[in-house]
């Protein structure tokens, strides 16, 4: 064996096994601090308190009723806030008015906090460029992963594995 093979295994060893990330959408925020989502009312009345979201994963997912890939990601992100709840999704919905993004949470009985992007004020932070867009940030506030249309639902999977 070679010292360097070994050294490998030691290491591997030492810090454990990690999922890797997935292949990500190009993105200039990835890498990079996540826009703040600073205080916000969300649909269901309940404010986003700032810093409710600090040392956690979290996924942030755009929607739009008029978006079909975005509806046909929805089931999925749904499954996957119940199946790991140490991570904080939040959904933001682009759709024109209030009454259709409600539409939308009841259409396909999503439990995670969602946010009317009443201007496309996160939109524009988070520089959502196409729709559905979903962004994985780790627990030190860093984008690490952006799925868009393309994603699957593995692909989100692993890539929130790898955040945690």
């Amino acid at each position: 064996m070679s010292v360097r093979f070994v050294a490998c295994c030691l290491l591997v060893l030492s810090v454990g096994c990690k999922a890797a990330f997935p292949q990500s959408a190009a993105h200039g925020l990835l890498g990079q601090p996540s826009p703040v989502l600073k205080s916000r009312q969300m649909l269901d009345g309940t404010p986003l308190v700032e810093g409710s979201l600090a040392g956690r994963v979290v996924v942030v997912k755009f929607f739009a009723d008029y978006c079909a890939p975005c509806k046909r990601t929805l089931p999925a992100i749904e499954a996957l806030h119940r199946r790991f709840t140490d991570v904080a999704v939040i959904g933001v919905s682009e759709d024109d008015n209030a009454e259709l993004a409600r539409k939308v949470v009841n259409q396909f009985s999503l439990t995670f906090p969602v946010i009317y992007d009443t201007s496309q004020v996160y939109a524009g932070r988070f520089r959502v460029a196409q729709m559905p867009t979903t962004f994985v940030i780790d627990k030190s506030g860093v984008v690490r992963w952006v799925g868009g249309s393309d994603q699957t639902d593995d692909d989100l999977a692993q890539a929130i594995e790898a955040a945690r």
